[in-house]
């Protein structure tokens, strides 16, 4: 419910005389208790203390790796004899009758995939060549091969699949997570986002956004070079007592204006104030990885001081061990759509699979060796698939690359309540649409709330006189892939 709104419930002349009976007394006692209390904890409420689950819960937090770009789902799990046999004719009408792809047009040739595929594990999870490390955790993986999503250009793709909705202005995963259940640690943030390559999500800001929830449930971002965290060091002049004795100064002003006003926001500030007092101490120990045994550096391929998917693969598994509710984790440059070298579907391929495959598996085998991965879940992919077929510009030259391709991809979890070694779904013979128990990006978003132990149609927050939710009014959980 909106804190406005059940202030305003408490606020009757109706529910005063029916509750002063024993509440008169309640208020007298808290007055007197008041006064022995710290000055810190006067009427501060951190709106991230942990709360409980609404069912059982299967996982307790949430790592997410994502691709930014979207990587070639048909050269690194989704396996298609059939497409490599038809390689390079030109693709049928019937596929293309009435769709819209993002860079390609006419009659484009058919692209099956250059890599080798075998299976591996217990149950015989398909991977190619790309992907050597992960193959060793295939009994750990449940790949979802039948995945489709409603937009095909990165930012609606990627806002869709965080928020609900291809527009920005709605709550991102991560806050709906923490919103639901809070943070384990009063010192560190709940929501927490890494970001390695440079480059800010397709989605911006929004893709880790509150939305129209209070900002304290917004991704904090982190940083594995210099400051961990923008702005919360101690300006020059100003020391930790002082900076104490400011806060404490601010607070009193805010809990005055909350007292008057009731907005929520003015909590949120002040549990934000006291959360960046606490994290100057916290976050610098949490996010030093030369802390780790050079064993463990050397699994991940992770490098003190360097800004790199491995260095964060770690951090990740760091912050959660603390008790940090939902890390995400941002890489970009898996646009394959063969412009350059970089983005050839060989080559390219492999040099950046390599970026990624050694750190996500040690992530997995770390958790796993510290009996956290049945509890943490941990998500694999990008916002869409790409094409079963070259992409136009690039269709005459000698570069490999794929268009978006919204209809049909693969999306990776691990831990967290889900089956293990086993692949769920799958397109159909060369690739172009679902063929088996199909998986919408609601259905993906309802299962994830799900193993956290939330119910996606009654994690719900009143805006504009509407209750939302994350899934909009869609969403089904995906049974068939839970343990």
């Amino acid at each position: 419910m909106d804190p406005r709104i059940a202030r305003v419930s408490h606020l009757t002349r109706r529910h005063f005389f029916r509750q002063s009976q024993a509440g008169l007394g309640a208020i007298a006692l808290s007055s007197m208790l008041a006064e022995d209390a710290p000055a810190k904890d006067k009427g501060v409420v951190n709106p991230l203390a942990p709360k409980p689950s609404m069912f059982p819960a299967r996982a307790k937090r949430v790592i997410y790796l994502h691709l930014t770009g979207s990587p070639p789902h048909l050269d690194l799990f989704d396996y298609k004899p059939e497409l490599v046999k038809h390689n390079g004719e030109p693709c049928p009408d019937s596929f293309l009758k009435g769709k819209r792809f993002a860079f390609t047009s006419g009659v484009p040739k058919l692209l099956g995939t250059p890599r080798k595929f075998a299976r591996y594990g217990k149950n015989g999870v398909w991977m190619s060549d790309a992907l050597p490390h992960l193959q060793t955790v295939a009994d750990d993986l449940c790949v979802i091969n039948s995945m489709t999503t409603d937009q095909f250009n990165h930012a609606p793709a990627e806002l869709l699949l965080y928020t609900g909705s291809p527009r920005s202005g709605r709550p991102s995963l991560g806050t709906w997570a923490t919103y639901g259940l809070g943070s384990e640690n009063e010192n560190l943030p709940g929501f927490v986002v890494l970001i390695s390559s440079g480059v800010q999500p397709n989605g911006g800001k929004s893709s880790f956004g509150s939305g129209f929830l209070p900002s304290v449930y917004q991704g904090v971002q982190c940083r594995s070079q210099g400051d961990p965290v923008l702005y919360a060091s101690d300006p020059a002049g100003m020391d930790r007592s002082l900076r104490r004795d400011s806060l404490d100064a601010l607070r009193d002003l805010n809990e005055i204006q909350e007292q008057e006003l009731g907005h929520p926001e003015t909590a949120t500030r002040i549990a934000q104030y006291e959360l960046a007092y606490r994290m100057q101490a916290s976050v610098p120990e949490v996010m030093d990885i030369a802390r780790e045994p050079k064993n463990v550096l050397e699994d991940y391929g992770a490098q003190p001081g360097a800004s790199s998917f491995a260095n964060n693969c770690l951090l990740a598994r760091r912050l959660v061990e603390q008790g940090v509710r939902f890390v995400q984790l941002f890489d970009w440059g898996w646009d394959f759509h063969g412009t350059g070298p970089g983005e050839d579907i060989r080559d390219g391929l492999t040099k950046k699979c390599a970026t990624m495959d050694r750190p996500a598996a040690a992530l997995i085998k770390d958790l796993k060796q510290r009996g956290l991965l049945d509890d943490t879940l941990i998500i694999w992919g990008g916002e869409f698939g790409r094409t079963p077929f070259r992409e136009g510009r690039t269709s005459g030259g000698g570069i490999l690359g794929r268009d978006h391709f919204p209809d049909c991809y693969t999306m990776v979890l691990a831990g967290g309540g889900v089956k293990g070694g086993y692949t769920h779904g799958e397109s159909d013979e060369m690739a172009f649409s679902v063929a088996t128990d199909k998986v919408h990006v609601h259905d993906l978003q309802a299962t994830i709330l799900h193993l956290l132990g939330l119910d996606h149609e009654k994690l719900t927050y009143r805006f504009q006189g509407r209750d939302y939710r994350l899934t909009d009014v869609h969403g089904q959980v995906v049974r068939q892939i839970l343990a």
